[in-house]
């Protein structure tokens, strides 16, 4: 299992109208083959600040997400909405504790 992690910036103006892509497309997101968790955070104290952690059954599956028309229409609105160029991880999950 691979766990994307995206650390992402928006202007504050803009925030809702993030959040209501989000919404929009959350679902499509999660039922993407090799998808099998998604979250998104918001910084309790820089509150334009969002984190999407998603997991996959291997980085082909997040690679073909990356490669989709679905991600290419969420990203495209996402992307002007940005104050700050968005980080992203992807990393192995040593443990977990319930």
């Amino acid at each position: 299992m691979l766990v994307r992690i995206v650390k992402m910036s928006f202007d504050a103006s803009k925030i809702e109208e993030f959040l209501a892509n989000f919404e929009t497309n959350k679902t499509k997101i999660r039922a993407f083959e090799g998808c099998n968790f998604l979250e998104l955070y918001r910084d309790k104290h820089n509150t334009n600040i969002f984190f999407t952690y998603s997991y996959w059954d291997s980085e082909d599956d997040l690679n073909n997400y990356r490669h989709s028309d679905l991600f290419k229409s969420v990203w495209s609105k996402t992307k002007p909405l940005f104050n700050a160029k968005p980080e992203a991880w992807s990393v192995n999950k040593l443990a977990s504790l319930d």
